[in-house]
């Protein structure tokens, strides 16, 4: 299989809303194939379609617990979550070397169509159940650093853009 370039934040298509699934065919069961490979060359959790360039609804997640599988999950979304929420440090893909502390809900009910067409129900807690609203997030144009506060959003863009900065210069010789 291949992996993918993955899209950096500042690239449109991860600002826009990714498009239905028509039919699980054999193009979107290796694309979720490549999505794994991108994701674990990457050492991440989980990968959204829209990450590396395709703007339909489909991730990939993997948060390695003990007891859950991964899992590749067309069209999915969110039924359901409960009421208590718990903080945490997360990161992205598409943002590398930027992690901030993110509250979201800490259970989640998702339904999406398995890569045999077949429906599915995931009921998740903890780090699954993160991994999932996180990548569920990308394919409605939300990254993790819009659920922070707009001064911690502010700071960590800055800190954004001096990294750039220094990767891009680093690559050309700070030419």
């Amino acid at each position: 299989m291949a992996s993918l370039e993955l899209r950096m934040m500042g690239d449109p298509i991860l600002r826009e809303e990714a498009t239905e699934v028509e039919e699980v065919d054999e193009d979107i069961r290796r694309l979720a194939q490549d999505m794994f490979d991108t994701m674990y060359e990457a050492d991440g959790v989980g990968l959204a379609a829209n990450q590396v360039g395709v703007r339909q609804r489909l991730i990939v997640v993997d948060p390695r617990e003990d007891g859950v599988t991964p899992r590749a999950l067309v069209n999915p979304r969110v039924v359901g979550t409960g009421d208590e929420t718990d903080r945490a440090e997360e990161g992205c893909l598409s943002i590398p070397g930027l992690r901030e502390v993110v509250e979201r809900k800490s259970t989640v009910t998702v339904e999406a169509t398995d890569l045999d067409g077949e429906p599915v129900r995931i009921e998740a807690g903890g780090l699954h159940a993160r991994v999932l609203l996180h990548e569920i997030d990308h394919l409605d144009g939300v990254l993790f650093i819009d659920r922070v506060s707009p001064l911690k959003r502010k700071m960590l863009l800055k800190k954004w853009k001096k990294a750039l900065a220094e990767r891009e210069s680093a690559a050309t010789g700070g030419r």
